[in-house]
């Protein structure tokens, strides 16, 4: 039957682990809250303070607004499936949720690049890093960021809106993917597994080697240094990217870039859970944890 013709999906989530739905409800909710909370932080402080207006918190304004838009397309979602006995979405709001979701992380993936850039460029360009990240540059880098990352989704989505299923609509995951409405299918998909596979090592691979590439350069700016008090304001610009940049490339990598078995289906249900809400309620603290722009920004606010 065609996608099309099926009125909602059954998000199975966890439900072969039904006594553990009412505390992940309580941990993903109070996750959901930190999310919300240091984000939104984030993003009035910058807008907020004069002195924020760098593009450093100019990008990181950019991760805040991303990562709240990210966890709002499929976290919502599954706190209803996890408190009631309905486990259902429409078949419109899970394409949208799946074209979102995708596209999202696409666009995290590209980004968390341009703020390394930035940061090499502040580290190893000092005295050009004005003629390097100027105001329209830095929107350009912005827009680019997230152009890709629709870009991206569009194409699955276009492949995956078409693939027939066979005759049952339950996925065996708490959100809407492109793997995971796959595995619905009744025909060979091999092709847009390939698709997903050049893609996500397009948007996963190459952003990361760029990633390592920067902080190699840095590294080495860093091992020339003779002041102690630079070498700490180094790791305090760079530590704190480099740290979300763990957190949210690792999970990435184990689900899209390794071959799945049934085995890991469950497995890949809690890496997905963590990149989803445990990295963006983190980033924040990541980011704000020790900085001394963020309190003496707070400060002046207060003041």
């Amino acid at each position: 039957i065609n996608a099309s013709s099926e009125p909602y999906f059954v998000l199975l989530g966890f439900s072969n682990w039904p006594h553990l739905e009412v505390v992940l409800f309580v941990i993903i909710l109070m996750f959901y809250l930190m999310t919300l909370i240091g984000n939104l932080f984030i993003i009035i402080l910058s807008y907020l303070d004069s002195h924020l207006h760098t593009p450093m918190y100019f990008f990181l304004s950019n991760l805040s607004f991303l990562d709240l838009c990210y966890t709002t397309s499929s976290i919502p979602q599954l706190l209803v499936n996890l408190w009631g006995p309905e486990k259902t979405i429409s078949y419109a709001g899970c394409m949208i949720q799946l074209y979102f979701v995708l596209a999202l992380g696409t666009t995290e993936c590209v980004l968390l690049v341009v703020m390394s850039y930035d940061r090499y460029a502040a580290v190893c360009r000092p005295l050009h890093y004005a003629v390097l990240i100027h105001h329209r540059f830095c929107h350009l880098l912005a827009v680019a960021s997230w152009v890709s990352g629709f870009t991206n989704s569009a194409l699955h989505f276009s492949f995956t809106f078409w693939v027939p299923l066979c005759g049952h609509h339950q996925v065996d995951h708490f959100l809407c993917e492109v793997p995971a409405f796959l595995r619905l299918s009744c025909i060979d998909t091999h092709a847009n597994e390939l698709t997903l596979m050049v893609t996500s090592s397009i948007f996963v691979l190459i952003p990361l080697i760029l990633i390592l590439s920067s902080y190699g350069a840095i590294a080495w700016a860093v091992m020339r240094m003779q002041s102690t008090a630079g070498l700490q304001k180094v790791f305090g610009m760079c530590g704190a990217h480099l740290m979300v940049v763990s957190l949210f490339f690792i999970p990435v990598i184990c689900i899209y870039l390794q071959p799945s078995t049934g085995n890991s289906q469950d497995q890949g249900k809690f890496i997905v859970l963590f990149y989803t809400v445990v990295t963006p309620s983190l980033s924040p603290l990541i980011y704000t944890l020790r900085n001394k722009d963020v309190r003496g920004g707070v400060k002046r606010l207060m003041a």
